[in-house]
């Protein structure tokens, strides 16, 4: 596999020559204790109180990138091309194959974000890697692998363009009103709440203005905060709560849609600084980390030139109100 570069509109493409399924378990669960065949492990947190479950982070069994070798950034004609070096983990939530993250306790939950934050700090320790984040894809339509419930994390040599576009927006609003604008636009909700799903002391669950998707879905640290790591494993997080919103969220998510993408927005690693480009310098002032939570609504198909432009046949008000009437525990 490699890694090409659209010229045009900057993506990265993971490029493979697959005849086969990435992988196979053959009739058993590799993340399941007793596994004949268990991914490598790369650490594991035991329980920090009783009924809590350990949570580890394993190997990807079919990996789409690699943690040895270099990038090898080189040129084809105009085209850019690198290998796939990085690093793709399974997060296991939870030793037990039948309870996902809504199902669990606050603590299991707290637990395991823990687990995701200690390794995307572990892996920006590594130059090489300019992004590190954890994701989860729930649901056939949403491309889910593995029937354990797990998440995923990857490192990579490039930053998403996704997350390119926000950096950028973030330093270019700073630049012109030294103010965050995730911050200016968290406060303005606040002051009128109609999308407002939930708030608590330190986190708000919301509908952003312009949804991607019916009933898409934010968590968002109500201090400026811009990396989401720090935040985890600071002494003075409210981890519980966040844990809490976070289950809460998804199952107000699970009530209107079978499946969903959630994935953790944070900065991008710090230590692998271009001199030459001169990224970043702000990016702690600028940026604001926040999970995305995007559900796969079943709705009529548009036409091809809708595909390039967002759809949403319901607007963040309604859908952040019918969110809230929902009955969460």
């Amino acid at each position: 596999m490699e890694l090409r570069k659209d010229p045009i509109t900057r993506s990265w493409v993971i490029v493979g020559n697959e005849q086969e399924p990435r992988h196979q378990t053959e009739g058993y669960c590799p993340f399941c204790p007793g596994s004949p065949n268990p991914p490598q492990t790369i650490t594991t947190l035991t329980a920090t109180e009783q009924g809590v479950g350990p949570v580890t982070a394993m190997v990807h069994p079919s990996p789409l990138y690699r943690i040895e070798g270099e990038p090898q950034r080189r040129a084809e004609g105009i085209y850019d091309v690198m290998n796939t070096v990085g690093a793709h983990e399974v997060l296991v939530q939870n030793i037990r194959h039948d309870i996902e993250l809504w199902q669990s306790t606050d603590a299991q939950i707290a637990q395991f974000l823990l687990l995701a934050a200690q390794r995307i700090h572990d892996l920006k320790q590594d130059i090489r890697f300019k992004y590190v984040t954890m994701y989860k894809n729930h649901g056939a339509p949403a491309g889910q692998e593995f029937d354990h419930p797990v998440s995923q994390l990857t490192a990579t040599t490039f930053v998403p363009r996704r997350v390119l576009y926000e950096l950028r927006a973030s330093r270019d609003y700073y630049a012109d009103k030294e103010r965050c604008v995730f911050c200016d636009t968290l406060n303005q909700d606040m002051r009128n709440p109609t999308r407002i799903v939930e708030s608590r002391s330190d986190y708000v669950a919301l509908c952003p203005f312009a949804s991607r998707v019916p009933y898409e879905m934010w968590i968002m640290p109500r201090r400026h905060e811009s990396s989401f790591e720090r935040t985890i494993t600071s002494k003075h997080s409210n981890l519980t709560e966040l844990a809490g919103m976070l289950r809460r969220t998804l199952q107000r998510i699970n009530s209107v849609a079978e499946a969903f993408h959630l994935v953790v927005h944070t900065v991008p690693n710090t230590y692998q600084k271009s001199n030459i480009l001169q990224y970043w310098k702000t990016v702690d002032e600028d940026y604001h980390w926040h999970i995305e939570v995007l559900p796969i609504w079943a709705m009529k198909a548009k036409p091809y030139f809708l595909k390039e432009v967002y759809y949403t046949p319901i607007s963040s008000e309604v859908a952040a109100e019918r969110l809230r009437s929902l009955s969460v525990r």
